[in-house]
């Protein structure tokens, strides 16, 4: 016979209490009247008999799910391709299990923003946090007039929503001028995302920024847009290598689309970093290890995912909802890429 699974009735039967005061107390119900000896003793009674409530129950107690929606505005081949979301993800996690919450994880395809007012809508989560937000996303602005907990990994242009980010345009100026200190002039630009999404707008920016101060005026033609996987970035980079001259050096916006441009730069018989230099974005564990190493802006990736997570669940419990816009610092590590030495 299979063993009888422990509900609530016999964790309140061990205890002496009812199952009602069990709910309250596991789901940890607030601005209940219920003692902390008779509380202890019902947690006390539930780790004894491996008791734990399902989602279903506390969400019918509390009102609230206890989960957190992790809304990734990538394909699915995108997401595959992200080679810094586990440590995202870890710095989320850890974040916000100890305040009781647990993770769930909706990629979306850039367009469909149906997928995340589902989430809300439906009641599956009690916040969200969303990676790479659109600058054209009035339903996202409405949920947060609303009162909806939102916080953003990456930043909108009107600012209104809170959000935990780099500061991509002073680190794409950092990547690019590191180049120009080198001497090159002729510098591209494979972007990270479509330039529909704020990153990769910053990170263009401060590519702009840097030309611009060095006196060198921005040519459209050495701008490309990747799209988040290495494919993109073969594609950008053979574009490029048609122009004649070709550029010397190329910032590319995100290491994963950097791993693309450089296998172009090998077919095409070009040596990194002596006839085209190459600096990414991210310092993905990989960048160290490609052929050759990868001159990249590191990325706290583990702090970005605990702010963010931090973030969202003090706007749930209202314990701050003043919250405006957290910037967290890169760093430029210099590999062979730029520089052969």
């Amino acid at each position: 016979m299979p063993k009888k699974r422990i509900n609530s009735f016999d964790v309140a039967k061990k205890a002496g209490v009812s199952r009602t005061t069990v709910s309250l107390v596991l789901n940890n119900v607030p601005g209940v009247s219920i003692s902390e000896s008779t509380r202890q003793r019902v947690m006390e009674t539930a780790k004894s008999l491996n008791y734990y409530p399902d989602a279903t129950g506390r969400k019918l107690v509390s009102g609230k799910s206890n989960t957190l929606g992790l809304v990734l505005r990538q394909s699915d081949a995108q997401v595959f391709a992200d080679a810094l979301l586990p440590q995202v993800l870890l710095g989320i996690e850890q974040a916000v299990v100890t305040q009781g919450f647990q993770v769930l994880l909706k990629p979306l395809e850039p367009q469909d923003d149906a997928g995340y007012i589902r989430l809300i809508r439906e009641n599956h989560v009690d916040g969200i946090i969303l990676s790479g937000p659109r600058q054209d996303d009035p339903e996202l602005v409405r949920l947060h007039k609303e009162g909806f907990p939102i916080v953003l990994m990456g930043q909108m242009t009107d600012g209104s929503l809170p959000f935990v980010d780099i500061d991509a345009v002073d680190g794409a100026a950092r990547a690019v001028n590191h180049l120009i200190q080198l001497g090159h002039r002729r510098i591209a630009m494979i972007t990270n995302a479509s330039l529909q999404y704020t990153s990769a707008q910053q990170r263009r920016t401060g590519y702009w920024q840097a030309l611009r101060a060095a006196g060198i005026k921005p040519d459209p033609a050495l701008l490309k847009e990747g799209g988040y996987t290495p494919i993109s970035g073969f594609e950008a980079m053979n574009e490029l290598l048609k122009l004649s001259p070709r550029p010397t050096a190329v910032f590319v916006a995100s290491d994963v689309v950097a791993l693309g441009a450089m296998q172009a730069i090998e077919n095409a018989g070009a040596r990194i970093p002596e006839d085209i230099a190459v600096v990414g974005f991210d310092d993905i564990p990989l960048a160290e290890y490609y052929n050759p190493p990868l001159t990249t802006l590191r990325l706290p990736a583990y702090k970005l995912g605990w702010a963010v997570g931090e973030r969202l669940v003090h706007l749930i419990r209202g314990t701050d909802t003043n919250l405006g816009g957290m910037f967290l610092e890169s760093e430029l590590i210099v590999r062979k890429s730029s520089i052969n030495r």
